[in-house]
């Protein structure tokens, strides 16, 4: 069976992007799989100007920026690809809509620090014309396409239950110390995009969140657990749990991410392979119908990161040369931004949240 693992890429590769930062996921994910996708990132800005020269020459891109708004104001840029802390974020994308030069942004999630934040960046772009898309890069694991591809060619029919368990130790940014997030908006938005995805928008989030203990700065969200209520009577429920018990203290691990879709004619499982060691191994699916005897297990080479980055920045790319709404458009995008806020509010009141309380 065709699972439709690997992202439809565009026919045009030679848009120049403009990269804004040069940490890890620009290093070690974006500009790996841009290489290997064809794309052409020309310059490349950081805060620090000393590593934008090595990410530079690591991925032989021609021109190193002083600063962001050397960048900005190069006018043969046609793309720019946003990774920067997300208290950031949005002063970047409002500089480059004042200039309207740019023809796409590829932004990180979260689209903004709240709700409000991403909107403001969403209304900035359609003024300027600038098309928008977020790097909701899960929805790009190949497990997570595959899942996506069996609920629509019924292999597992009406869908009555999904699940995802994270049983993982992040690798924690500095800025989030000064932010005070740990899980929901870093790591449980991806879950929560994936289950939109895969299903559509809920009704509404039931979330409940207690501190890590490995996690010194003060936090609320450190291991979160939620429920999506969807009108169908479909349920969504998912554990991101960033202790995993003292895996770090002197305890064996057990790490890892587990999600599983249960039909009303068949059962899907996957694990993603990004909690491995090399964060490069590729995920596992197994899936049966009624009727098969035992469960199909296809295989693939290619992994979460970074192969589905040529994902994200590629919607984006089909979205200029036809004119369509991207995949992941910034619009739809602020759905998911309601459902992180919507979770932080229900985690706060100790109830269900409507989505229609964040989003109206």
């Amino acid at each position: 069976m065709e699972l439709n693992i690997n992202p439809p890429l565009p026919a045009k590769r030679d848009f120049r992007i403009g990269i804004l930062g040069s940490g890890f996921i620009v290093s070690d994910c974006h500009l790996v799989s841009y290489r290997k996708a064809g794309f052409n990132p020309v310059a490349i800005a950081s805060r620090s100007r000393e590593n934008a020269a090595k990410v530079a020459v690591r991925h032989s891109i021609p021109k190193v920026c002083n600063t962001y708004e050397q960048l900005l104001d190069d006018p043969t840029i046609e793309v720019l690809d946003i990774a920067v802390p997300p208290n950031a974020q949005l002063a970047l994308i409002k500089a480059a809509c004042q200039r309207k030069t740019f023809k796409g942004i590829l932004a990180q999630k979260p689209l903004g620090m709240n709700y409000a934040e991403a909107l403001e960046a969403v209304e900035c772009c359609e003024q300027a014309g600038i098309t928008l898309a977020v790097n909701q890069n899960m929805r790009y694991d190949q497990s997570v396409r595959a899942g996506r591809t069996l609920l629509e060619n019924g292999t597992i029919g009406e869908p009555v239950l999904a699940t995802i368990d994270m049983r993982g130790i992040p690798h924690w940014m500095p800025w989030q110390a000064e932010l005070s997030w740990v899980t929901l908006r870093v790591m449980s938005i991806h879950h929560l995009d994936c289950f939109r995805y895969w299903f559509g928008d809920p009704e509404g989030i039931f979330c409940s969140t207690r501190p890590d203990p490995r996690t010194q700065f003060p936090h609320t969200d450190g291991i979160c657990t939620y429920i999506l209520e969807y009108a169908n009577g479909l349920r969504c429920v998912a554990i991101d749990d960033t202790w995993t018990g003292p895996a770090k203290e002197g305890c064996p691990a057990d790490i890892g991410i587990h999600w599983r879709i249960e039909g009303l004619n068949g059962l899907a499982m996957g694990d993603l392979g990004w909690c491995k060691d090399p964060y490069t191994s590729p995920s596992t699916i197994r899936y049966a119908s009624k009727g098969d005897k035992e469960f199909h297990q296809p295989k693939w080479s290619e992994s979460w990161f970074p192969d589905a980055f040529a994902g994200t920045m590629g919607q984006l790319l089909i979205a200029l040369e036809t004119g369509k709404e991207p995949a992941i458009g910034g619009r739809d995008n602020l759905k998911t931004m309601a459902l992180v806020d919507a979770a932080y509010l229900s985690a706060e009141k100790n109830r269900l949240v409507k989505l229609s309380e964040i989003a109206a």
